[in-house]
C-alpha cells in the first residue's frame, strides 16, 4: 500500500469544520504551508536577478516582477488543488502513470533539481558566514552540513511550529530589507512607474535577458511537488464536498497571501539596488553588494556598516531556513516516485553530501574565488530551467484530468491557461539557456 504524502505531518494539523462559522480560526488553522513555499521564492537566485535588475534598470523590471509572481500563484494554485482533492501529491500522481524505466528516469532527474535547489542554499550560506564572520568559503560550505542539526531540531516541534518559525523569517528579512529601502528614500511615483509595460524589456537585449532571469528564478520544481504535499497537512473530511471546497479557498488564499509577501521581499530587493546602485556600481555578485552598502563612494551619506550586517544576516536566515523546504521536497520526490522512505536526517544528510561533492571540486579549481563560486547559483538555475517543464505540464494535465479531479477538474479555460503559462515560461528559460 502506498504510503500518505509526508506521512508523518499529513493530516497532523486540525482544522475547524465547514458548518462552524469561525472564519478567523479557520483562517489562522488554514495558514501556514503557504510560508514554506514563499521561502523558495526568495532564494539567493532571486536576490542576484532582483539585484542585477534594479542596479541596471532602476525600477523598470518590477513590472516582470510581477508578473511572474502571478504566474507562480496559478501554478500553487493548481498544485494545491492536486494535492487536497486526491490526497496524493504531484510525484505520487505521475508514478502511477508511467512504466517503470521513465518512472526511475524522472525521479533520477528530480532528483538533480532538488539538488540544485539544495546548491543555491549552500551557496548563499557559505557567502553570507564569509560576510559576517570572515570565515573561507571552504570552511562555510562544510559548515552547511550541521544544518541536518537544524532541520532535524525544527521538525521535532512538529509542522506547525516549523510554519510559525519561517514565517518568522520572511518578517525579519523583509523588516530588514524594509529599513534599508526606507533609508534609501526612493522616490515612490518612479517605483509605480516601474509597474507599466515597456517595449524595451523585448527591444533591449540585455534588459530581456535580465527579465527572462527574473523569471526563471521565480518559478521553481520544488514548490510545485512541495505545495502539493504540505496541502494535505490539514485534516479535514475529504468525503465531504463542502469542506473539500473550503480547504481549497483557505489553502489558496494562505498561499496567495504568502506569495506576494515573496514578492513584496524581491520587490525591495531591486528597488533597494536600483535606489542605491543605479549606475553608481556595477553589481556582479553579493559580495559587491555587501561591500558596497557601507561604502561612501557609492551609496553616499547612506553607507553604514550596519547596512551591510543586515544584508549578510537575511542571506543566512533565507540559507538556512530553505534547508527544510529542501529536504521535504527531496523526501516528496523519494518517496513518490520509487516509494523509498528515509528518515529526514539521512534524507538531508544524502542530499548534502552529494551536493557539496561538485561543490567542493569546481571550488577548488576557482581557488574559491567568491565572485566565481556565486556563479553556481547560475548553474543551479539553469538545471532548475531544464527540469521545470517536466513538472509544469504534467500538473496541468493532471489537474485537467476529469477521472482524477472529478468534480474539481480544471474548466477549459484554466488548462488552456495552464498550458499557456507553462509553455511561456519554458520558453523564457529556453531563451536563458540560449
Amino acid at each position: 500500500m502506498e504510503r500518505k504524502s509526508l506521512d508523518e505531518i499529513n493530516g497532523s494539523v486540525d482544522v475547524p469544520n465547514v458548518y462552524q462559522s469561525a472564519f478567523w480560526q479557520k483562517f489562522l488553522a488554514y495558514s501556514g504551508p503557504g510560508a514554506l513555499v514563499a521561502v523558495g521564492y526568495m532564494d539567493p537566485g532571486n536576490w542576484l536577478t532582483s539585484l542585477a535588475g534594479g542596479s541596471q534598470y532602476r525600477y523598470q523590471l518590477l513590472v516582470v516582477l510581477f508578473t511572474a509572481i502571478l504566474i507562480a500563484m496559478y501554478m500553487q494554485s493548481l498544485a494545491i488543488k492536486l494535492g487536497v482533492t486526491t490526497r496524493t501529491d504531484l510525484a505520487q500522481a505521475i508514478a502511477r502513470r508511467l512504466p517503470t524505466p521513465l518512472r526511475i528516469a524522472l525521479w533520477l532527474f528530480n532528483e538533480i533539481a532538488m539538488m540544485a535547489t539544495d546548491l543555491t542554499g549552500v551557496v548563499g550560506t557559505a557567502v553570507a558566514l564569509n560576510m559576517l564572520f570572515k570565515l573561507p568559503l571552504l570552511i562555510g560550505v562544510l559548515l552547511t552540513i550541521a544544518d541536518v542539526l537544524v532541520v532535524l531540531f525544527f521538525l521535532h516541534f512538529g509542522i506547525r511550529r516549523i510554519e510559525f518559525i519561517v514565517l518568522t523569517a520572511i518578517l525579519v528579512v523583509g523588516a530588514i530589507f524594509a529599513i534599508e529601502v526606507c533609508r534609501a528614500r526612493p522616490e515612490f511615483s518612479a517605483i509605480m512607474d516601474g509597474f507599466v509595460p515597456r517595449s524595451t524589456i523585448f527591444t533591449n537585449h540585455s534588459e530581456l535577458l535580465i527579465s527572462l532571469g527574473i523569471v526563471g528564478a521565480t518559478i521553481m520544481p520544488h514548490n510545485i511537488y512541495l505545495h502539493s504535499s504540505l496541502a494535505q497537512s490539514r485534516r479535514y473530511d475529504e468525503h465531504d464536498p463542502k469542506q473539500v471546497k473550503e480547504t481549497l479557498r483557505f489553502a489558496n488564499w494562505d498561499s496567495l497571501i504568502h506569495l506576494f509577501a515573496a514578492f513584496i521581499v524581491n520587490a525591495l530587493l531591486l528597488v533597494l539596488g536600483g535606489t542605491l546602485f543605479f549606475h553608481a556600481a556595477s553589481l556582479g555578485s553579493l559580495e559587491d553588494v555587501f561591500f558596497g552598502l557601507k561604502n561612501p563612494h557609492i551609496v553616499g551619506a547612506l553607507a553604514s556598516p550596519l547596512m551591510s550586517w543586515l544584508f549578510a544576516f537575511a542571506l543566512l536566515v533565507t540559507g538556512l531556513i530553505s534547508s527544510i523546504t529542501s529536504t521535504l521536497a527531496g523526501q516528496i520526490v523519494m518517496e513518490g516516485f520509487i516509494n523509498i522512505r528515509l528518515p529526514l536526517w539521512k534524507r538531508r544528510l544524502l542530499t548534502r553530501a552529494v551536493t557539496l561533492v561538485p561543490i567542493l571540486i569546481i571550488g577548488f579549481m576557482i581557488n574559491f574565488n567568491e565572485e566565481q563560486f556565486e556563479q553556481l547559483i547560475i548553474y543551479a538555475q539553469i538545471v532548475l530551467s531544464i527540469a521545470l517543464p517536466f513538472t509544469l505540464y504534467p500538473l496541468v494535465a493532471l489537474t485537467g484530468n476529469k477521472k482524477l479531479m472529478r468534480p474539481h477538474v480544471n474548466s477549459p479555460w484554466q488548462t488552456v491557461l495552464g498550458y499557456v503559462l507553462a509553455s511561456l515560461v519554458t520558453g523564457l528559460n529556453l531563451l536563458v539557456l540560449v
